[in-house]
């Protein structure tokens, strides 16, 4: 697909919206609104005992509190892994020795160009949360079997920790673990 055009109609500190045309070439040609944005790392911080930290925080768009594994968008110029380690510290307090990267996946790519990475993160050490201004963050650690009772009551609702856990869930299941 080759862009015909590309207009900016909005520009906020998190997002732009901009109206594209693009073209194939051979008469398919398309129209859309397309939120951009830098991108989101997602933190899965697993301790020694196998449980899951979450974060509660009211979220405007959604209209409720939800619980959450902790993210964070990339600044300009920042690399995914670097932002997971910065948002971890910043909303929850805690630093981790290891890092691996579960997945890169676009959360809703009709419209928005986000891209979002998620990492499980373990050997921890807990500090002292500094979250931003605007956010008010409650952490609690969570068991597997928890976390799923809540996705099946429809009690945690958000995509990236349904994602997150569940392939976190299955490559345990693969590799002999619980």
């Amino acid at each position: 697909m080759k862009v015909l055009s590309s207009k900016k109609v909005y520009e906020c500190g998190l997002f732009s919206v901009h109206e594209e045309r693009a073209t194939d070439g051979k008469g398919y040609d398309i129209a859309r609104s397309i939120v951009k944005h830098h991108g989101s790392a997602v933190m899965m911080a697993v301790d020694a005992r196998g449980r899951i930290l979450l974060v509660r925080q009211y979220r405007l768009p959604a209209g409720r509190y939800l619980w959450e594994l902790p993210a964070g968008r990339l600044d300009p110029g920042e690399t995914p892994l670097a932002a997971a380690r910065r948002e971890l510290a910043e909303e929850t307090g805690y630093r981790a020795r290891s890092w691996k990267k579960l997945v890169h996946f676009f959360p809703s790519p009709g419209y928005v160009g986000e891209a979002m990475t998620i990492y499980v993160a373990t050997d921890l050490t807990a500090g002292e949360a500094q979250p931003m201004e605007d956010e008010r963050i409650e952490c609690r650690w969570f068991t597997l079997k928890e976390i799923e009772a809540m996705i099946d009551a429809g009690r945690l609702a958000d995509g990236k920790t349904i994602l997150g856990v569940s392939l976190w869930r299955r490559r345990r299941r693969r590799a002999g673990g619980v």
